[in-house]
């Protein structure tokens, strides 16, 4: 008889993986002492969660590979039902999770914040002014946005702060990172682990936690760590070049624009003085009168409605002057045609190459805008300022335009007239900004979660719903604010995770633990597991430390008859508190590059956040949430 081919032996070992499983699952049993026996389901789980640690602490695959491929495992030898296997990603978790980032994303992309942030930041001219300033201006904004999203706003004013003289991003970026971590702890949403960890109550309890349940403990916990961050910076070091980013090589580019004087001018803004160009880092090049003759505009120089600004800046100042000003950009009256009404107008820059039919011709004379649909805004031209309107200039090959235009149009336009687009990055002029539509938003929902009008995924999707069909923040943007990384890593652990809890894993585990612990005081127990969370989430990330951790810890709480919120609390508080890694949390992670850190740069300031958070933060969970039932 013949042998069976190897891929029926590896079907055959999967399908008496599953029947075991399956057995296994209903059969769990206790031996005679009272202590759960180890079962095969029990064996898979621990495999699993085992193989998928040791890959994460390796750094060689994605975090959102090694989570599906160890879903799919799970799948396939039984121990996660094919009709459970994908809730995770329609989970309440990863909703929330979602629509906080797209909310973050619109209140960055409102510019507000920053607005009224960075000329007061820019005042400061000391490192020991402005490690607390942008430190505590971070904190803050992490309490109403998510902490990725809160830092994601300030790191462009602390790079560009820590270029001046006296000043180091080196210095500015990881105390910044290490207060979101802080900041995020203080409310339901400011980071993912307690959205997690309220979910963890919700099944375990059959109650989630409150959008600021964890205030007292998180305002505790920022306090002290924004004391220790605004001396401890020293310990950074100050000479580190940061790394730019692909997209970012052509930010800061002087661009050539125009901007046209309105009709009707508020009484303060009759002269170029009073426009205050400085303060949006902008220089006026040229005045274009209406007979077409150019002249130096002066501070004293007076602005005529219908005559025509030369400007110069780079392209996110000109579009924060544009924002505060009531000047009008170049063909502002005559909208971008689109080929459908639901189409995205997009600001993009392009460079002209060699033998390109623009070269040695004007935007004016070929009638971009009627002819092709594209919208020129300006000009960037290497060593030469442009003195002319961007649509009057003789173009010539390496000039790069900004150009805005329904984004179907672009493809068919750069085809044409050979045009390069540049790497992809978020270009701001052009593109309009609502400035206290998401502001306004975001504190209506929070408004309604607390007074428990609606519950928190419902007024945090709501909120991104609004925001979207608003105009606040365009769908394509959207999209890319969703991290899908962590959403994947969160939706396809949180099945396992359940798995390991129905196999009797968590039990087993638990059991193990308070054995351990028994004899000891409740406050040593939570602060074991508070370390434990801060050990596993540089390995396992932070995420899946809540889904693995929480259970258990209810588990340990209730075996050793206490209660256990301050259990799920010190779970969350720990697993949120990665300060000795890059790796643990995405905020670290985003500061590596730009603020030339090394791996063991963390530990130098991390090392007393961490001791902080476990001396201070284990009595004041007890304190805030009572050990005893």
């Amino acid at each position: 008889m013949s042998e069976r081919p190897p891929r029926c032996r590896i079907f055959q070992i999967l399908n008496l993986c599953r029947l075991h499983a399956s057995n296994d699952r209903t059969n769990l049993r206790l031996s005679g002492r009272g202590k759960p026996q180890v079962e095969t389901p029990q064996i898979l789980s621990f495999v699993i969660i085992a193989g998928a640690i040791v890959t994460f602490a390796s750094g060689r695959f994605r975090y959102d590979l090694v989570s599906l491929v160890a879903l799919l495992i799970a799948i396939a030898v039984g121990i996660v039902p094919i009709k459970s296997a994908f809730s995770g990603f329609t989970s309440d978790v990863v909703v929330i999770i979602a629509s906080a980032l797209i909310v973050s994303a619109a209140v960055a992309r409102s510019g507000l914040l920053e607005a009224a942030l960075t000329p007061r930041l820019s005042r400061l001219k000391s490192l020991p002014l402005e490690v607390p300033a942008l430190a505590g201006a971070t904190a803050l904004l992490s309490i109403i946005t998510k902490n990725v999203g809160a830092l994601t706003i300030l790191m462009p004013t602390a790079i560009k702060l820590g270029r001046s003289e006296g000043s180091s991003a080196s210095a500015l970026l990881m105390p910044m990172s290490f207060m979101s971590l802080l900041g995020g702890l203080v409310t339901l949403v400011g980071t993912s682990t307690n959205i997690i960890v309220s979910q963890v109550r919700q099944d375990t309890l059959g109650k989630p936690f409150g959008m600021f349940d964890f205030a007292p403990v998180g305002l505790g916990l920022t306090a002290l760590g924004f004391i220790v961050v605004s001396f401890g910076w020293r310990l950074l070091p100050r000479n580190r070049q940061g790394r730019e980013k692909l997209e970012e090589s052509t930010a800061g580019a002087a661009y050539a624009t125009e901007a046209i004087v309105p009709d009707e001018l508020p009484k303060e803004l009759r002269t170029v003085g009073a426009l205050d160009l400085a303060k949006d880092r902008v220089e006026l090049v040229a005045i274009v009168r209406k007979n077409g003759r150019r002249v130096k505009g002066r501070g004293r120089s007076l602005l005529v409605p219908g005559e025509i600004l030369v400007l110069e800046g780079d392209d996110e100042a000109l579009a924060s002057l544009f924002d505060r000003l009531p000047l009008r950009q170049a063909r502002s009256e005559k909208e971008i045609e689109k080929d459908k009404p639901y189409e995205e107008v997009r600001s993009i820059e392009a460079v002209i190459q060699p033998g390109s039919p623009l070269v040695g011709t004007t935007a004016q004379t070929l009638r971009l805008q009627d002819e092709f649909g594209v919208k020129l805004l300006a000009i960037s031209r290497r060593n030469e300022r442009i003195t002319q309107r961007p649509r009057a200039v003789t173009l010539r090959a390496g000039d790069v335009l900004i150009l805005q235009a329904g984004e179907h149009a672009f493809p068919d336009f750069f085809r044409t007239l050979s045009l390069l687009p540049l790497a992809e990055r978020a270009v701001k002029l052009g593109n309009s900004r609502q400035r206290y539509g998401p502001i306004a938003i975001l504190f209506t929902a929070i408004l309604l979660i607390a007074f428990n009008v609606v519950p928190v995924v419902a007024g945090f999707f709501g909120a991104a719903v609004v925001i979207v069909m608003i105009g606040a923040l365009p769908m394509r943007e959207a999209y890319a604010a969703l991290e899908p990384e962590v959403l994947i890593l969160i939706g396809a652990l949180t099945p396992i995770s359940e798995a390991v809890q129905h196999t009797g894993g968590t039990a087993l585990i638990a059991a193990g633990l308070s054995h351990m612990l028994v004899g000891l005081s409740p406050l040593l127990v939570l602060g074991a597991l508070l370390v434990m969370a801060m050990a596993c989430s540089p390995f396992l990330h932070n995420a899946p430390t809540v889904l693995v951790l929480g259970p258990i810890g209810v588990l340990v709480a209730r075996q050793l008859h206490l209660n256990p919120d301050p259990f799920l609390m010190a779970v969350a508080t720990g697993a949120g508190c990665d300060f000795l890694t890059p790796i643990g949390h995405q905020c670290n992670t985003l500061v590596m590059g730009p603020g030339g850190y090394r791996f063991g740069d963390y530990w130098r300031l991390g090392l007393p956040l961490s001791i902080l958070v476990i001396t201070v933060g284990v009595p004041l969970i007890a304190f805030v949430w009572p050990l005893s039932n």
